[in-house]
C-alpha cells in the first residue's frame, strides 16, 4: 500500500463521501506538508492568538485559547516552533495532556483576511533554568517546543471578518448576555 498521510478513519471519510478523488498525489504534495513553508514563518511570528488542541492518553480532548499578541510564536526551523505559557488558571489542562500525550495541534486563523493553518506535532514542555528556549520569552514560566509534523492550509471561505477593537485592560468586566 502506498504511503498516504491520512489515517485509516480519514481514508474511511473520504470513501463514504466521496471526495477521495480530490486527494490525488500532487494535491496531497501541494497541501499537506511535513514542515513550515518559508511564506509562513512571518504570518505565525505575528499571529496575535492561536487554538491549541490536546488530549490525555485516553484521548479526551481539550482545546484553549492561546494569546499574548505578536511574538506569541516563535518558528525555530521549518519543522520547530515554540510558544511561552503564562500562568492561568492554574488547572493546567494542555500542559497536563502533553505530560501524557504529546501530540498537539495548533490552529492559527487571521480574522481580517480568512487564511487559516493547521499545524500538527509533538510538544515538549520546557522550564526556567533549561536553556536557551528560555531566553526567547523572559517573561514566561515555561515554552513548549512542538516538532512539527504536519502542517495543513485551510481555504478562507466560512471565517468571518472581523476587525480588532484593541486590548481590554486586565481589570476590564465583560457583561454575560
Amino acid at each position: 500500500m502506498a504511503h498516504t498521510p491520512f489515517h485509516a478513519g480519514e481514508l474511511q471519510a473520504q470513501q463514504r463521501w466521496k471526495t477521495s478523488s480530490l486527494w490525488d498525489e500532487v494535491r496531497k504534495e501541494q497541501l499537506l506538508w511535513n514542515h513550515i513553508p518559508r511564506e509562513f514563518h512571518q504570518r505565525l511570528e505575528t499571529a496575535p492568538f492561536f487554538f491549541l488542541a490536546t488530549s490525555d492518553k485516553q484521548g479526551r480532548c481539550d482545546c484553549s485559547f492561546k494569546g499574548g499578541g505578536a511574538g506569541l510564536i516563535k518558528v525555530l526551523n521549518k519543522t520547530r516552533l515554540a510558544f511561552p505559557d503564562f500562568s492561568g488558571n492554574g488547572a493546567f489542562m494542555s500542559l497536563g495532556n502533553i505530560l501524557v500525550n504529546p501530540n498537539v495541534g495548533c490552529l492559527f486563523i487571521d480574522f481580517s483576511d480568512g487564511a487559516r493553518l493547521r499545524v500538527n506535532g509533538k510538544a515538549t514542555i520546557h522550564e526556567q533554568g533549561e536553556g536557551e528556549l528560555m531566553a526567547l520569552f523572559p517573561e514566561a514560566n515555561r515554552v513548549v517546543l512542538v516538532d512539527v509534523e504536519q502542517v495543513v492550509p485551510n481555504c478562507a471561505q466560512h471565517i468571518p471578518r472581523l476587525e480588532p477593537v484593541g486590548a481590554l485592560s486586565p481589570n476590564a468586566e465583560i457583561p454575560i448576555k
